[in-house]
């Protein structure tokens, strides 16, 4: 150790006189101007400026008109209307002020460039514009926060004695969904990772009467216009429920129980049908045919054509298949879902048809 501890003290000493003769070298050195801007440098430079902004707007324009199919189309939810004017609002206000600084960023570097006559002026202080460029941003920042405040409040009042919502489990797992409904009663029985066994896969507890009638499926059917309660768990690590349509993400949490709610406004029919929807599966469609000439080509399969459907996914990256964590959502007339639940076994049942067997 002493050896080792001697030979950084002669190496970091080296280092000391290898710098000292850098600062010396430096110090007798002549000026050299050569790498000084000149005017005719500094009028480059603040064309260039100029250039690179314009440059800059009619690249954004263009995003906006050639990547609007990237964009969602109108929410499917009753509280997405909401969140959507609130992510409008923001943008717009971001747009404005990028707009502006950008502009008088670039506009300033030309109009202000150096001139070799010119001598710089500057103040060390403006109280007034200090106060101006202080005080817009915080009302304009106080005002999204507040709206933004009650937005979040009034998605996230989650009443089960208001109305009649549809209670509903979305239980995660490396990697996929499942859906448990209540039954008649309307209330979820108990449930337990602990308690997974068999076909028990979610771990429902089987002493509470409560369970008996929950239906548990790989599907998640919704009725249109009905406020629904989302109860998640996740059985092993962290998730998340994210559904891009209905404008909803919450967390899926191991050991706790997270809620969302809200009310789906649009079919998968009625989105399907849509302007904005025929157009966009056609734009896919002809895309994946583009490359289904090619697959074919080489001796693979051809894709299958691209029909839209809603999706649950899971937004957290939560291992190797995390991109294939996903469970179909179809929403639907009141009619059609509780025809849909009526055909699915209850937890009772299974258990029934497990013993017999």
């Amino acid at each position: 150790m002493t050896v080792f501890l001697t030979l950084v003290v002669i190496a970091l000493f080296g280092i000391t006189l290898w710098q000292m003769s850098k600062i010396l070298k430096l110090s007798q050195a002549k000026t050299d101007n050569s790498q000084v801007a000149n005017d005719k440098d500094n009028n480059l430079q603040g064309k260039l400026m100029l250039a690179f902004v314009i440059f800059l707007y009619l690249l954004t324009i263009y995003c906006f008109v050639q990547y609007d199919s990237y964009f969602l189309p109108e929410s499917a939810s009753e509280h997405g209307v909401d969140y959507d004017r609130l992510m409008l609002i923001s943008m717009v206000l971001i747009m404005i002020v990028q707009i502006l600084t950008q502009g008088l960023l670039h506009f300033f570097s030309y109009k202000y460039r150096g001139k070799k006559e010119n001598k710089a002026l500057f103040f060390a202080d403006n109280d007034k514009l200090e106060f101006i460029w202080t005080i817009i941003p915080v009302i304009v920042l106080a005002g999204l926060i507040i709206y933004g405040l009650f937005t979040w409040t009034d998605i996230m009042n989650i009443d089960e004695e208001d109305g009649d919502p549809l209670i509903v489990e979305l239980y995660a797992y490396q990697f996929d969904w499942r859906a448990r409904y209540s039954g008649e009663d309307n209330e979820l029985g108990k449930a337990n990772v602990r308690y997974i066994e068999g076909i028990n896969t979610l771990g429902l507890d089987v002493s509470d009467t409560y369970g008996k009638d929950d239906k548990i499926t790989n599907e998640l059917h919704l009725p249109v216009n009905r406020k629904v309660i989302f109860k998640m768990r996740s059985q092993d690590v962290l998730h998340s429920a994210y559904m891009p349509f209905f404008r909803a993400q919450m967390n899926v949490v191991p050991g706790m129980i997270t809620e969302f709610a809200y009310t789906p406004t649009v079919t998968s029919d009625e989105m399907r049908d849509s302007e904005f929807m025929v157009e966009k599966v056609a734009t896919i469609n002809k895309i994946r045919r583009e490359k289904s000439k090619k697959l074919v080509a080489a001796g693979d399969e051809a894709l299958e054509e691209y029909t839209f459907e809603y999706y649950l996914l899971c937004n957290k990256i939560c291992g190797v298949s995390h991109y294939n964590m996903q469970m179909k959502i179809i929403v639907e007339s009141e009619e059609d879902y509780k025809a849909w639940l009526k055909t699915q076994p209850t937890f009772g049942e299974q258990l029934s048809a497990q013993a017999s067997n």
